[in-house]
Formats: C-alpha cells, sequence, structure tokens
C-alpha cells in the first residue's frame, strides 16, 4: 500500500489525531515506568552503577520478608544474595511488563517457598523469638518506654510473628505483602500467579485466622 492509498483510507483530517493520540499513549507509558524499571533498564544496558542502587534501596525489604518467611536470620540473607543475583543474571531478557518490585517479590517469594519445602532453614534453626536479627532498627523517641512495658511490647510482638508463621505458606507469603510491603492486591496477585479474588480469599482466611489466635491481646 502506498503512502497515498493510505491518505485515501485515512482521511486528513484524521491524521492528526491519531498522531497526538499515539503521542499520548506512549507518554503515559512513559509515565507508567517507574524508577527501578527505569533503573533496571540501564542495567540491562551495561550500567554497574544502576545495578547497586537497586540493591541498595531493596536489599533490607527483600531480608526482612524473606526472615519472615523462613524464620532464619542467615537463611534470608543466603536467599537475599540468591534474589539479587537471580535479578542480575536476568538482565539482559529483562522488560518491563510489571512493577519492578513486583517482580523482585516474585523471584524472592519463589525462592522462600521453596527454602520452606526443602528444610533449608532447619539445617541453620534459630530461635523464633530471636528479634536481635529482626527487621529495622527501632527508632528512639523522647520517652523511652519502661522495661516492663518493653518486655510486654516484645512479647506481644513475638506472639504476632509466631502466629503470622504458623499460617500457611502462600497465605503467610500474601499477608506479609500486604500488610509490611503494602502491596496491592494486583501486584500480589502477580507474584503468587493467581487471581487478585484468590489473594483476598488468601488474606480473609488469613487474617480470620490471626485475628482468633490473637484474640486474647484484644
Amino acid at each position: 500500500m502506498t503512502g497515498n492509498d493510505a491518505a485515501v483510507l485515512i482521511p486528513q483530517e484524521t491524521q492528526p489525531r491519531m498522531d497526538e493520540r499515539v503521542k499520548t499513549d506512549m507518554g503515559s507509558l512513559a509515565a507508567a515506568l517507574d524508577f527501578d524499571a527505569e533503573l533496571m533498564l540501564r542495567v540491562k544496558e551495561g550500567d554497574g552503577a544502576s545495578f547497586g542502587i537497586l540493591l541498595e534501596k531493596h536489599r533490607s525489604p527483600v531480608i526482612h520478608f524473606l526472615y519472615r518467611m523462613v524464620q532464619n536470620q542467615a537463611v534470608a540473607e543466603e536467599l537475599a544474595q540468591e534474589v539479587f543475583l537471580r535479578v542480575y543474571r536476568s538482565r539482559e531478557s529483562y522488560e518491563p511488563t510489571a512493577k519492578f518490585t513486583t517482580w523482585l517479590f516474585r523471584i524472592a517469594t519463589h525462592l522462600a517457598l521453596n527454602s520452606l519445602r526443602d528444610g533449608r532453614n532447619r539445617r541453620l534453626e534459630e530461635r523464633l523469638d530471636d528479634d536481635s536479627a529482626d527487621a529495622p532498627a527501632r527508632q528512639v523517641s523522647d520517652r523511652r518506654p519502661s522495661v516492663e512495658e518493653e518486655m510486654v511490647h516484645q512479647a506481644r510482638l513475638g506472639e504476632v510473628r509466631r502466629a503470622v508463621a504458623m499460617l500457611p505458606e502462600k497465605q503467610r507469603a500474601a499477608v506479609l505483602m500486604h500488610k509490611y510491603q503494602e502491596m496491592e492486591y494486583s501486584q500480589i496477585a502477580k507474584v503468587l500467579n493467581c487471581s487478585e479474588s484468590a489473594v483476598k480469599s488468601l488474606l480473609f482466611r488469613a487474617y480470620e485466622t490471626l485475628r482468633a489466635r490473637l484474640a486474647h491481646m484484644a
């Protein structure tokens, strides 16, 4: 088909509108591309510094997520190394079809579930209530809690952790992503490779179980 043929099929007054629509769509796509994905695309092009930025930004959240999944700090750190190794190895085939964090936590969840199934965390068993290796250091407030208050707080926190740890694996993963990573249903669904309704069902059952187990703390 020649350019003249196309002009006949597409009225002249319509062509500018179509061009504008294409530009708008491309602009929307660029806006939807999150900064992490842009960094990963730079890594794909050979920019090692961008990978360093991604590693520094996401290493702690990934380790905290993995720790709450496997309940073992040494295993969590080992798995986190594997997560970012896989991210780096996948750089050449990376395409920003979803948010970077969705892709990242899909890898982390897959490794965590495999670790739980092959029993790797049992080979490096730690006390479940050892919070020395837990999430970020607490912010120091102006009013420090008393020793008694701190003991009560730690006891309650330990109960919550144990209750979450006792959930079935997929329910636990869904709760950790929803509650601690503040991920949307759509993101969790992509990570767990299921529908949003399935995610809502997982979370409903998980929260009902937690509510029953922790009723005495209400």
